[in-house]
């Protein structure tokens, strides 16, 4: 019974840091298709223009 317990808090914590390294994951790639998407517009911004912009708007919204 100890040993069910162990491995369930073992395999809770292995989740918990493959959560959280995918989120940022997903959130460096929202990133470059924002920063990817901004160089079609009329006024291109550069390409750190464009990611202090992306950043801003993408944590707006969480």
């Amino acid at each position: 019974m100890k040993i069910k317990n162990v491995l369930i808090v073992i395999f809770i914590l292995i989740g918990l840091y493959v959560v959280y390294d995918f989120r940022d994951h997903n959130f460096k790639r929202a990133i470059d298709a924002c920063v990817a998407g901004s160089q079609k517009l009329e006024k291109p911004m550069t390409i750190e223009e464009a990611k202090k912009f992306c950043k801003e708007k993408i944590l707006e919204k969480n």
